[in-house]
């Protein structure tokens, strides 16, 4: 079935007799086990459907983490000063919080850094570190970052600095000459969780040094930050990251975390934390500091009890975050999204010399999401270009990045599987262009273009007790997406406009079944022209979701697309 945007819409193929046993040994319904076999739950992640498993920390045996630990601690002993560098994202400030949470609650010298987009560009490197050792730290620990600064570690080396990098960006051989590297992507021995973020890393290595030196803290306290760390990083919601996720959204109180509470208390947000509101609200939030040139307030915030300190930067994040909305709104307004469409390029690759470079990031995730098409965004910054891409699934951004920088192609740069930042010079542009195209064809992606649904259902079936069954995989996610059903024969009879961006409307059925829907981002678009003026009877592709409005809970079908 070919949509009104121009995809190509099949139903999730299931095999029979894998969907009847399934069904048979574990009592599920008909939907729930298509659901879990198309995601491919391992058997862990079935049993957590309907019990509790307890998360443990797997890399108490690892040779990376007890030989990180062993250096910090030393340093500890020793009471030499140390100092923490983060990426700028949640990730970034997240992990960094945490270090900062634990080493004030053993009163340990230490300062932390989240480096400036422009001033200190990406990630870590010798011009950085020119700057922190004036400080005089003996030990920088890079969390989110360092995994291609072979340069800047051979710096610190000289200068009889320690380093420690715990990560989860693309690494290739030679390693860094750090002290000591924790990133599942070495593979040595524990790639298995190389779906983890920085965050989570930093976590279970925290716990295991707390355990250790016989700390106070209680590092559980804080596992929500990993959970939003995971979601803003765009990780897989699977395996250990789903367990975190379950235990968080079951036991977390809001009330308990000062910061988390002041954001939602300014917010008038009221209901139980869920997946939305960390990666639709908070991350934002969180992230505008970063993006507007205020790249601690994140950190300071996160790790702070002080109520004037959390009070002064959740306010100023928040209006930062107003201000992000209105340059975007601003710079998306400038796009030739027609013209881009005509093209028709496998990756988008959009320049703008004046683009703030802080936004590139959410204009490529943008981008991305209008043309389901991995997309990256470049912009002038003093005498070079600097990008920010943003994947699909089945392209590894970040395994890319690494080989252009060996390639030469460009300055600098590193990410992961669906995120990545590089620089590069001007009069590689377009030597960057081709080659990236072609990384993309090479591995036979511009076929894969089909999209998937996961089951046809009748507009009987838009209740609270079919959702109460979807929900049961929860939470969903990256890895775990929100399934789409298609729902057959329906008209529009009412549409109304909201923010000049979505299309709130009622869908109905031959039965007179009504079903309350919405729309995002789609005016301007093929499906928003569609929704506010087709009159006949359509197909639907969405997904049934929660709708929370004035702290009230009603059922509302996200729309996806349409088939005529």
């Amino acid at each position: 079935m070919i949509s009104v945007t121009g995809k190509k819409w099949e139903e999730k193929k299931i095999n029979k007799n894998t969907l009847d046993k399934l069904k048979q040994d574990y009592n599920f319904s008909e939907t729930l086990s298509k659901l879990i076999i198309s995601r491919k739950f391992n058997v862990d992640e079935i049993y957590t459907i309907k019990n509790h498993l307890d998360l443990k920390n797997v890399f108490y045996n690892n040779s990376d983490f007890n030989k990180s630990i062993n250096l910090v601690t030393q340093c500890i002993v020793n009471k030499e000063k140390i100092c923490i560098l983060g990426d700028y994202d949640v990730d970034g400030s997240a992990s960094t919080s945490l270090f900062v949470r634990f080493f004030e609650s053993i009163n340990h010298p230490f300062f932390f850094y989240i480096p400036d987009r422009e001033k200190d560009g990406y990630g870590a490197s010798k011009k950085l570190f020119e700057k922190l050792i004036l400080k005089k730290p003996e030990l920088i620990i890079m969390v989110d970052c360092g995994s291609t600064s072979n340069k800047a570690i051979d710096f610190l080396n000289k200068k009889k600095v320690k380093s420690l990098i715990i990560d989860h960006h693309e690494i290739n051989e030679p390693y860094p000459n750090a002290n000591n590297i924790i990133n599942p992507k070495k593979n040595n021995g524990y790639i298995k969780y190389d779906y983890m973020c920085a965050t989570t890393l930093v976590y279970f290595f925290l716990e295991l040094l707390i355990k250790k030196i016989k700390a106070k803290i209680n590092i559980n306290d804080f596992l929500v930050y990993v959970l939003l760390a995971t979601i803003c990083d765009v990780m897989p919601l699977r395996n250990m990251n789903r367990l975190i996720s379950l235990k968080v959204l079951k036991n977390f109180n809001i009330t308990e975390n000062l910061a988390f509470n002041q954001l939602y208390n300014l917010n008038k947000k009221k209901n139980k934390i869920n997946i939305q509101d960390l990666g639709y609200m908070i991350g934002p939030i969180l992230n505008a500091g970063g993006r507007l040139g205020k790249s601690s307030f994140a950190t300071e915030l996160l790790s702070s009890d002080n109520l004037e300190i959390i009070n002064k930067r959740s306010i100023e994040l928040i209006e930062l975050n107003e201000k992000r909305k209105k340059i975007e709104k601003l710079i998306l307004k400038e796009i030739n999204f027609d013209k881009i469409e005509k093209e028709n390029k496998d990756v988008i690759i959009y320049y703008n010399a004046n683009i703030n470079e802080g936004l590139i990031g959410i204009i490529a995730s943008r981008l991305k999401d209008y043309f389901d098409k991995p997309a990256l965004v470049i912009t002038n910054s003093n005498n070079v270009l600097k990008g920010s891409a943003r994947s699909a699934n089945n392209y590894n951004i970040g395994r890319y990045m690494k080989k252009a920088l060996d390639n030469h192609l460009i300055i600098s740069g590193g990410g992961h599987n669906m995120a990545a930042g590089f620089t590069l010079r001007k009069e590689k542009l377009e030597n960057f262009k081709e080659s990236i195209l072609k990384s993309f064809n090479d591995n036979g992606l511009h076929k894969m273009n089909i999209n998937n649904y996961d089951a046809e259902i009748s507009s009987h079936a838009f209740n609270k007790e079919f959702y109460k069954e979807i929900k049961k995989i929860e939470p969903f996610g990256n890895g775990n997406p929100d399934p789409v059903f298609l729902i057959k024969d329906l008209k529009i009879i009412k549409t109304t406009i909201l923010n000049n961006k979505h299309i709130s409307l009622i869908l109905k059925s031959k039965t007179g079944f009504s079903i309350k829907s919405i729309s995002f981002n789609s005016i301007g678009t093929k499906l928003g022209d569609h929704l506010l003026n087709y009159k006949k009877k359509l197909n639907v592709l969405g997904q049934i979701n929660e709708n929370i409005w004035n702290n009230k809970n009603t059922l509302q079908f996200t729309v996806r697309d349409l088939i005529l």
